[in-house]
């Protein structure tokens, strides 16, 4: 690896996504990488590349907005998949005057550099939406798992939309999968903002969606639990997009961490990231080596929660 290699405990980084490339041996490491994601002029994402899950290269620009792009603040949570030859990356855009949504790019390189593909955001222009993910469905249809955002609906919804074979633009209306309050281990948004509210708060995050061997389909989803951030299980019961969605009692991950992803080692291994802690500037990808059973994942060994700075049972480190 050329350059100077970062270890993860060095890299800012929100709602990490690991790429495995098999034929070239790397990982790349996308996420939300502006210094300050929350407020102020974005410059774009940043994407780093290792060979060993330990070791990064980076950071190497993936996105920066062309002259005139809408948005100019809060750039957030970027996914890469490929589909039909060319790479697509998910990602959150807001800007005065606009709903936040879900925009699609598309690249030759996975590294990007990343253009817009889609005229604006795929998400309905009068919602508050965030953290679109693909899901392309047992017929080859591609489908845009996304959150309607807390902001507007209170309880904080998890929708799926149907999208043209091209990516280029939604089908049809959103399907509701679930709302928030109906996983048990999640709880109202307590901050200071929404205590004026007359109604509770129930925040969504970071859907992922991802089939199991035995074919069941499950999903990642982020909230808030008993001790902070945290991210849960879903099971679609017909095995497909549109469930109906049942939530595991209890979280995956319940402290202080989530907006997680399942990737693979280049041995076919599974291993979860998230970002843990929940704060600027101190959050950091950590890394944690799965085990599939029929119906869920659980973690392969007992995770400990201050290590972002290894790679847990992967790859030998």
């Amino acid at each position: 690896m050329d350059g100077m290699a970062l270890q993860l405990s060095e890299i800012q980084i929100r709602d990490p996504f690991v790429l495995t490339l098999p034929d070239s041996g790397e990982y790349l490491l996308f996420g939300s990488t502006d210094p300050n994601i929350w407020s102020g002029p974005a410059t774009g994402f940043d994407c780093y590349r290792s060979t060993d899950l330990v070791r990064w290269e980076g950071p190497l620009p993936s996105f920066r907005p062309p002259p005139h792009f809408w948005s100019q603040e809060q750039y957030w949570a970027p996914e890469v998949h490929l589909y039909q030859g060319r790479y697509f990356m998910f990602a959150t855009f807001t800007a005065p005057g606009h709903f936040r949504g879900t925009q699609i790019l598309s690249a030759d390189l996975p590294e990007g550099p990343y253009a817009p593909w889609s005229d604006g955001p795929v998400t309905p222009s009068e919602w508050h939406c965030l953290d679109g993910t693909l899901h392309v469905d047992g017929e080859g249809v591609p489908w845009m798992v996304f959150c309607h955002e807390w902001k507007q609906i209170h309880d904080g919804a998890i929708m799926a939309q149907r999208l043209t074979p091209d990516l280029r633009r939604a089908v049809g209306t959103p399907t509701l999968l679930f709302s928030a309050s109906e996983a048990p281990w999640s709880h109202p948004l307590d901050v200071p903002s929404t205590k004026h509210l007359a109604h509770p708060v129930y925040v969504t995050d970071g859907p992922y969606v991802f089939r199991l061997s035995s074919g069941k389909l499950l999903m990642l989803w982020s909230s808030f639990g008993d001790h902070g951030y945290a991210m849960g299980i879903a099971r679609s019961e017909s095995g497909t997009v549109l469930g109906p969605w049942t939530q595991e009692a209890e979280p995956l991950w319940s402290t202080d961490g989530g907006h997680g992803m399942i990737a693979r080692t280049f041995d076919g291994g599974l291993f979860l990231t998230l970002h843990q802690p929940n704060t600027s500037p101190h959050e950091r990808a950590s890394f944690y080596a799965l085990r599939e059973l029929e119906d869920t994942v659980v973690f392969a060994s007992t995770p400990e929660l201050s290590g972002p700075e290894r790679a847990q049972g992967l790859t030998g480190a």
